[in-house]
């Protein structure tokens, strides 16, 4: 039986708690914390023959940019690579072709510039039952980045998880819980609590609300529009509902068998698409009319 811990929304206040600040001024316009050029993915199957093994191309010939202080959404169907193309994008699946860039340099698959990288970009999984390990507490969960990282003393580390536990809406009792002693909205907010431990440049949530209901959806959604605006975050938003997308993005791109077939701003791409995949999502969007 899940406990009923209380979600607080009061004002929040973020002590430094040992972890070193952000500027406090963001660029108008920032340059890019990760930029794909022509990145191109392929995987082989099981199908061919032996000396021509069957091939599928999960990403193909996309240019992608992510900046500090937006949303930029990934929208498509199931199957057409947008998961493929977030592991890309956190250093887990090396690019078949094209390039790769961490802060305008190519991105080095080695030991230390995975360490950076781990840092500055973190990942919100879909389903946080799976996505936390079921024998370690809260507090463990989120000091253990911290410690891995070499981040503070012990007593900074406490303080550190204290506040991101307030920052993401849960009470200090909730440290000594399991995963399964508490309900799916309040795992996904120490998920999302986890992803923020070493101050990223960028999250990617990759299908973040789709096990929840609806209810819980719309409070991690605001949640993580909150923590964008008040952190200077970069995020790359995943999911199959273009609706869903909409509601976070400032940008968004639609992909279609591994390609970005359109991208602009979020509000352009629904008054005004121009690929007739996007019109076919659209159109498959529930009206109340």
């Amino acid at each position: 039986m899940s406990e009923a811990i209380p979600v607080s929304t009061d004002p929040i206040d973020l002590p430094d708690a040992g972890v070193p600040a952000r500027p406090e001024g963001l660029p108008t316009q920032p340059a890019p914390v990760l930029e794909l050029r022509h990145v191109h993915v392929v995987h082989k199957t099981r199908t061919g023959g032996l000396f021509k093994p069957g091939t599928v191309h999960a990403v193909n010939d996309v240019d992608f940019t992510i900046s500090r202080g937006e949303t930029v959404g990934i929208v498509g169907e199931s199957g057409c690579g947008k998961s493929t193309l977030a592991r890309v994008l956190v250093g887990l699946q090396h690019p078949t072709d094209g390039e790769v860039l961490f802060h305008g340099a190519p991105l080095r698959y080695d030991a230390n510039t995975r360490k950076v990288l781990g840092r500055a970009v973190s990942v919100v999984f879909q389903d946080p039952a799976t996505a936390l390990n079921p024998r370690m507490t809260v507090r463990d969960q989120l000091i253990d980045p911290l410690r891995v990282h070499g981040i503070g003393t012990p007593a900074e580390r406490e303080a550190r998880v204290r506040v991101l536990l307030k920052l993401v809406g849960l009470p200090a009792s909730a440290l000594d819980v399991l995963p399964r002693q508490i309900s799916g909205g309040q795992r996904q907010r120490v998920a999302i609590a986890r992803a923020l431990a070493l101050e990223p440049d960028v999250i990617v949530a990759d299908e973040p609300t789709s096990a929840l209901d609806v209810s819980v959806r719309a409070q991690v959604l605001n949640l993580l529009t909150d923590l964008k605006e008040e952190l200077g975050l970069g995020m790359v938003f995943i999911s199959h509902d273009i609706s869903t997308v909409r509601y976070v993005s400032d940008r968004m791109a639609v992909m279609y068998a591994g390609q970005v077939v359109e991208t602009g701003p979020a509000e352009q791409l629904f008054t005004d698409p121009h690929h007739d995949y996007t019109r076919t999502l659209l159109s498959a969007v529930p009206s109340l009319l």
